[in-house]
């Protein structure tokens, strides 16, 4: 194989590998609203709280997801 075909495979890989953390984000954005509607269920006089917590945590799961995205794109077009 020429050197730029397994150079082009090598990145593919890596950006590949890279976007696994997105698939984290997912789970966790799963795991936290379902335990945050589980909570409100049981107790629905702390409903304002337990969103307010939930919508912070699912925000920071999805910013991990945006930062696999990135180095993913950085692989690919920068390296």
């Amino acid at each position: 194989m020429e050197s730029e075909a397994l150079i082009t495979l090598g990145k593919a890989i890596g950006a590949g590998l890279a976007m696994i953390g997105a698939a984290g984000g997912g789970v966790g954005i799963g795991l936290a609203v379902g335990g945050a509607v589980q909570a409100m269920g049981r107790n629905p006089d702390f409903t304002p709280t337990i969103q307010t917590n939930m919508i912070l945590g699912v925000a920071f799961a999805e910013a991990v997801a945006i930062y696999a995205l990135v180095v993913s794109l950085i692989i690919l077009f920068v390296l």
